[in-house]
């Protein structure tokens, strides 16, 4: 018999590993490959396993007597590829540079999730995942590096929960998030800009640059609750909700190859000097509705619709210690919807077949608003996926390919009265993915 002890540990191992972003903005879907299977359709009401934790709490109580561990990996494999369309080199330099190769960076994310009997009617789980990330990196001389070269977020988030059985047909959920929070951004760094025009212009090398590595971390508390209904008829709803986080990041900033010149300059000399920087960030909250329905005795039919509230992230200033203004990361992000429909299929008592889309619309506003940071656009999913059980065991395989829209970026940064003189960015992106699960349950 597999140990508790072990399965915690288990547990923990996964948490440790990286991650990067697939869903709208920097949120992600990848949760389980029994979910992944049919593009997390029905994933609220469904119930299969132990990850019904993240989807929604209450289905802990449609889960068999006893205890259940899931652990599940998703390999996410993104592209994302820039074509100028007019871009314009950053104030006071000669040189531009290229498009960036492709800037997606392939990952893992893990999840593990556990649930244990507490009563007849209650049940206790504990899930350790992933549900942010971000990894995109271009080629260090491209013609957008003052806006942005690499930019990595990470998350781990632990989230013990709690679900109720009113009675046969109803149950509640309900808990609690810890979730620890890292951001990483290289940028370039246009030293001859800020000269531009001033005394100081002649001193400064031709074309000079650098770069500068911020690193932020911390944590932040949050909740999840959900209800599940039997409606009859085969029929099952379930309804979700997810709160905002509130994070307040700290860590460092560091500038590297400033010219000399700038010591003749208080305010240049302050604006790039290494230090300690703070970063508050709201995460979206997320509320959905997800039905799963029988139809005869091998088709389940599945449907989710997720609303997710990305408007809280607008304009997020990076600021030292001292108050004075490091940078300002522009999102405009709004409100955001998302479609899912799906199937199951009952193949034998042993096969589970899956399939489901899903059309998830990207928070960015317009080609104003789009970053390189985070180039994102609305987005078709289709996936399929596979389960096989045997004894207490099950192992579910998935595979889907994401397109993205062609998103079009206009990010114009060559204002000097604004402190802007970091280039126009002007094209469209060509962006898609592969994403391939596997998942592990059992029962004991």
């Amino acid at each position: 018999m597999l140990r508790p002890a072990i399965v915690v540990c288990a547990l923990l191992s996964a948490a440790l590993c990286g991650s990067a972003a697939f869903g709208a903005g920097f949120a992600l879907f990848e949760q389980s490959a029994s979910g992944s299977g049919n593009a997390y359709a029905g994933a609220g009401a469904l119930a299969e396993d132990a990850s019904t934790l993240y989807w929604n709490p209450a289905g802990m109580a449609k889960l068999p007597a006893g205890s259940q561990f899931a652990a599940a990996a998703h390999y996410i494999a993104p592209s994302f590829k820039f074509t100028d369309g007019g871009s314009a080199p950053a104030i006071n330099r000669s040189d531009f540079g290229g498009t960036g190769g492709d800037a997606g960076r392939s990952a893992w994310v893990p999840a593990g999730f556990f649930a244990t009997d507490l009563s007849p009617a209650a049940k206790l789980g504990v899930a350790i995942n992933a549900p942010f990330g971000l990894r995109s990196e271009y080629n260090p001389n491209w013609l957008g590096r003052f806006q942005g070269i690499r930019s990595e977020i990470e998350t781990i988030n632990v989230n013990p929960s709690v679900s109720w059985k009113l009675s046969e047909r109803a149950a509640v959920g309900f808990g609690l998030d810890y979730q620890t929070g890292k951001i990483s951004l290289l940028t370039g760094v246009n030293y001859k800009g800020f000269v531009a025009g001033t005394p100081l212009d002649p001193a400064v090398p031709a074309n000079a640059e650098g770069q500068n590595q911020t690193d932020v971390d911390g944590d932040a508390w949050g909740y999840n609750l959900g209800a599940l209904w039997d409606l009859g008829a085969g029929t099952r709803l379930g309804i979700a909700y997810r709160s905002s986080l509130k994070y307040h990041l700290s860590g460092t900033t560091r500038f590297s190859n400033v010219p000399a010149s700038f010591a003749l300059s208080p305010m240049l000399a302050a604006g790039t000097a290494d230090g300690n920087v703070n970063l508050s960030v709201k995460t979206p909250d997320n509320a959905s509705v997800s039905v799963a329905s029988r139809a005869g005795e091998r088709w389940t039919l599945l449907g989710t619709v997720m609303w997710t509230g990305w408007g809280k992230l607008q304009a997020l200033p990076l600021v030292r210690d001292t108050g004075a203004t490091v940078d300002t990361f522009v999102f405009n992000f709004k409100d955001t919807m998302t479609y899912i429909v799906g199937a199951n299929y009952q193949r034998s008592a042993a096969w589970t077949l899956r399939t489901g889309l899903a059309f998830d619309r990207s928070p960015v506003a317009d080609a104003e608003s789009r970053s390189v940071r985070l180039p994102d656009s609305d987005r078709t999913r289709f996936s399929v996926g596979g389960g096989y059980h045997s004894h207490a065991g099950t192992l579910d395989v998935s595979y889907s390919y994401v397109w993205f829209k062609d998103a079009t970026i206009n990010n114009a940064q060559n204002n000097p009265a604004a402190g802007q003189v970091n280039g126009n960015v002007v094209g469209t992106y060509k962006s898609s993915a592969q994403v391939v699960g596997v998942q592990y349950s059992y029962l004991f």
